[in-house]
């Protein structure tokens, strides 16, 4: 991967981190508008844990913050097909193990960024094809 890319998934990587290190109100109250299913979510951060290997080989992460995103990716692993069926939300109100998720991304954010309070991502504005 280039730097662009690098840089890409990286910002990608934090979105998605400062999305499940958020208190559980401010995660519910984000998906209010949005009915993201678990198993996509699951599978989404899976996917850039697994990159981060490569991340730690090109200097992008350092070797404690590659430990603290690959244990996250451990963490999402080890919730069973059935727990990622249904909707984010009520896997957020109902599943203990979205607590250590965002126990996880919180470490991983304090030793990326110092902190783990980070803004939410946006919500993505459907293009109305110019009108």
């Amino acid at each position: 991967m280039n730097e662009f890319g690098d840089a890409r998934v990286r910002n990608g990587t934090l979105l998605w981190m400062a999305l499940l290190a958020a208190d559980n109100q401010e995660q519910l109250t984000w998906l209010e508008e949005r009915e993201l299913e678990t198993e996509p979510v699951v599978e989404e951060v899976e996917l850039l844990c697994r990159l981060s290997e490569g991340f730690a080989e090109r200097g992008v992460l350092e070797p404690g913050q590659l430990r603290e995103l690959q244990a996250v990716g451990r963490r999402l692993g080890d919730i069973d097909a059935a727990r990622r069926t249904g909707l984010w939300a009520d896997a957020l109100a109902t599943d203990p193990a979205w607590d250590d998720v965002r126990l996880l991304a919180r470490r991983f954010l304090v030793s990326t960024l110092g902190d783990w309070r980070q803004p939410l991502p946006r919500p993505v504005r459907p293009h109305n094809g110019g009108h």
